[in-house]
């Protein structure tokens, strides 16, 4: 089994990639999305409904904006492929519930470590344009790019997804 992380900048075929990925394998998928729901924000709810539709129906999804790390520690997910979509808003919302973020991608990391089934993550890579206004912009660019490290290191296969072509990187 492997653990795969898929990088990229918005709208660079990251999704698509790691579903089209997912499908070509043999075992059924479990879909953990991070997105959160946003009250009265009906562009986010059009998006999340769009992402639903587009999913395979015998697709297991199992919505989880925060306990990422519990949810694979815990669950029985031996006979899936777990895809994780994504790491960028698990990142944000982790933030904004004011979670200790080292902590957290560091115990993500162990758990992936010692991880026996086969696990997709998305993340974007947000360090490759201006530099953000605002402190809040910068923090959250940096904590991606020491998470999209730190995932990096662990996971057995990762890709930059560009214009909707794979570039392998490990």
């Amino acid at each position: 089994m492997a653990i795969t992380l898929l990088l990229g900048g918005a709208r660079s075929g990251k999704s698509a990639r790691a579903e089209a990925l997912a499908k070509g394998l043999s075992l059924p998928v479990c879909y953990v999305a991070t997105a959160p729901h946003i009250n009265g924000d009906k562009a986010w709810e059009s998006r999340i409904i769009k992402h639903q539709k587009q999913r395979p129906a015998d697709w297991l999804v199992i919505e989880e904006p925060l306990a990422l790390v519990g949810l694979l520690q815990g669950g029985d997910f031996a006979q899936h492929i777990v895809l994780v979509d994504c790491l960028t808003l698990w990142l944000s919302n982790m933030m904004f519930a004011e979670k200790d973020i080292n902590q957290e991608v560091l115990r993500l990391c162990e758990v992936i470590e010692h991880y026996q089934g086969e696990v997709i993550f998305v993340s974007n890579e947000v360090g490759l344009g201006l530099v953000p206004e605002t402190e809040l912009g910068r923090n959250f660019r940096d904590a991606q790019g020491r998470l999209n490290q730190a995932m990096a290191k662990v996971a057995d296969k990762v890709e930059f997804i560009a214009a909707g072509l794979p570039l392998k990187l490990k």
